[in-house]
């Protein structure tokens, strides 16, 4: 298995959505922490949590590559991720749901044949 932080290869409809409910729950997690932390006025801890949510959406981006290249397609097409819900939430979904290419193509071999989870 290769790194989470790293934006090559490809990966499984199944580990993508493992990943995605991980990681969009800290996003909720954090934009909560956030509105709490902001009306108490705490800043140290909405510092610390906007930190934790710019990471676990880079972590998000990073996933949605590797299932972008294992449909096939480029990673520029993770920048139509970045538009506010519900469109991202959509195209999230869509990742999970669209299937891989079978087969090596130019991002990779098949993930499929080595998936763990």
């Amino acid at each position: 298995m290769t790194s989470i932080f790293r934006p090559t290869g490809r990966i499984t409809r199944r580990l993508y959505l493992v990943f995605f409910i991980i990681f969009y729950c800290i996003n909720i997690l954090c934009l909560l922490l956030i509105w709490d932390s902001y009306n108490s006025q705490s800043w140290a801890i909405f510092y610390g949590a906007a930190v934790a949510l710019i990471a676990s959406i880079s972590v998000l981006l990073i996933q949605a590559i590797k299932r972008l290249h294992d449909i096939g397609l480029d990673w520029k097409y993770a920048l139509y991720l970045l538009i506010p819900p519900p469109v991202n939430f959509i195209g999230f979904i869509w990742l999970a749901v669209k299937k891989g290419q079978d087969g090596e193509n130019k991002y990779g071999s098949d993930p499929r044949v080595t998936d763990i989870v």
